[in-house]
This record gives structure tokens, sequence and C-alpha cells, in this order.
């Protein structure tokens, strides 16, 4: 067996007996850490066993990334990978930081970089599949991803004045609330779970899998004109800033945050760190992405 197939196969052994986070965090983790693998027996190292992984090989990866100038945020979600490889050999000394790896900051967009879309921006009379329109209503009114707004159970979610999104349904494993505040995100839900078969039913037909139900969505909003959904998300975040705050955040055209008095600073604050929760994020600086600063 040639060296990559073996390396790889060792680290399949751990990806295997580790599942976290959801399966679109396991399948992009695989990927990753076969494309280092990869890499690295191109650049000349005989790493058969991933059990041999040493410093020297990451501070190589972040090396060549750098030279093919992939962005800081890139090589940062690689190096959570392969943080999270070390962690699961009992080796978490042997992951550098991002800083002694030489990785920068990640690079927010400006405040005229609006990337938030409505469902009224596309033509939704072409979203023929039932459960693909009701997960993109979802998607609008809760600030789900794609993964999430498939794998939503109607039933199970409802709390009442929130919804409960579990662990395996979400990016990183991380399950989170979402308040239920608007008309509109009643009616939704309550459409939902009208769709369904059974109490513990995903938004799925029952014909299909997971990953068949992702593709027609992918093919549906595409022929619907969403180019990128995710921006419903982005909706959803500068909807909840200006409920929050009463004025509407830098990429709506509100005011950026060297013009806030004090006060307001800090109610910009604490509607940062709510919005962040309800999206899922761990790091209120990533909202920057969604309401800009």
């Amino acid at each position: 067996m040639a060296i990559k197939h073996q390396l790889q196969q060792s680290i399949y052994s751990i990806i295997k007996h580790n599942r976290d986070g959801s399966f679109a965090t396991q399948a992009a983790r695989r990927e990753i850490l076969f494309l280092a693998s990869k890499e690295l027996v191109e650049g000349g190292y005989k790493l058969k066993n991933v059990q041999g992984l040493k410093q020297k090989h990451i501070y190589y990866l972040n090396q060549l990334w750098q030279e093919r100038k992939l962005s800081n945020g890139t090589m940062k979600n690689r190096n959570a990978h392969l943080r999270w490889l070390c962690e699961k050999l009992h080796k978490a000394n042997l992951m550098p930081t991002n800083d002694e790896l030489k990785v920068g900051k990640r690079r927010y967009a400006s405040n005229a970089d609006n990337k938030a879309i409505e469902l009224k921006d596309g033509n939704l009379a072409k979203v023929t599949n039932p459960f693909i329109y009701i997960s993109l209503h979802l998607q609008r009114h809760f600030g789900l991803r794609r993964e999430e707004c498939i794998k939503f159970k109607p039933c199970v979610a409802d709390k009442g004045d929130h919804i409960f999104l579990e662990s395996t349904w979400c990016k990183g494993g991380r399950s989170r609330t979402v308040p239920i505040l608007t008309e509109e995100a009643r009616y939704w839900l309550e459409q939902s779970k009208k769709l369904v078969n059974y109490s513990n039913s995903a938004l799925i037909p029952d014909s299909k899998t997971y990953k068949q139900q992702k593709k027609l969505y992918e093919n549906q909003t595409k022929a619907a004109g969403f180019k990128h959904p995710h921006g419903l998300r982005h909706a959803y975040a500068q909807q909840r800033y200006k409920e929050l705050t009463g004025w509407d955040c830098p990429k709506a055209g509100g005011p950026i945050s060297k013009k806030l008095t004090r006060e307001q600073k800090a109610k910009d604050k604490v509607a940062r760190l709510t919005i962040s929760q309800e999206l899922g994020h761990c790091r209120e600086q990533i909202l920057v992405n969604y309401c800009g600063r």
C-alpha cells in the first residue's frame, strides 16, 4: 500500500471512531485531513501513520498554505481540523497557536458589501418541493444554516416561545435556541409541523436521504435565482440587530461603531452577542460579516 494511502487509512480510523459535529463538519474534516496527508507525502515526508505526526509537519503545511496565498480564514479553518486531530491523538500540545504559525487575523468584508437577501429577491414559484419551500422560510425567519433547515425536526424543535436546534443538526455539534418573536416565524413553524408525517421527522421526504435533499435544495434554489441562500441568515441577523438596538446595522446603512454614543455602544455590544448566539457562532467578531462594524 502506498504511503499516502497508509497515512489516510490511519486518519480515517481516528475519524471513524470520533464522529464529533454535524455531517457537514465531519465531511469537511475528512476532506481537509486527507488533503493535508497528501500534501505531506508530496512534500517528501514518509509518514505512514498519523500517530507519528510531529510539529514539523504542521509547520510545513502552514508554510505551504502561505506560499499558496490561502486566506487567513481558510488557514485557520484548516488548523482547527489539525487541532482536533492532535486532541484525538492525545497530543494537544503538538499544535502551535495561530500566532506561532504566523497566521494573521481574518479579514472581514467591508460595510458596503451586504450579502443579505430576502425571499422576494428570487422566484419562489420555481421551488416546487414543499419541504425545501418551508426550509427556506425557516432559514429566513430563524437564521438557520442550510444543513439546519433541512434536518430541522419541527415537532422536536418547537418549545413554545423558542425553537431548540439539536447538536446533530448544527455546525460544530453546538446545539442552540432561537426565540420565536414574529407572527411570520410562528406561521412557518406551524406550516412545517403540518408537513411532516411523524413527530420525530425532519424536513426530508421519507423517500430521500439528507444528501439527496441537499442536492435538490441546491438545484431548486439556483433555479429560483438564489445564488447564495446563506444571505437569508444575513437578513435575519440584520433584522434582529435593528429589533435589539432600534437602528439599522452598518451593512444596512446604519451608523458605524465610531459614531455611536457610549450608551449606544453598550446596546450594540449586547445585540451582537445575542445575535451571535442565535446564529450559532462562538465569537461575536464573526458577526461583522453579517452586520458590519
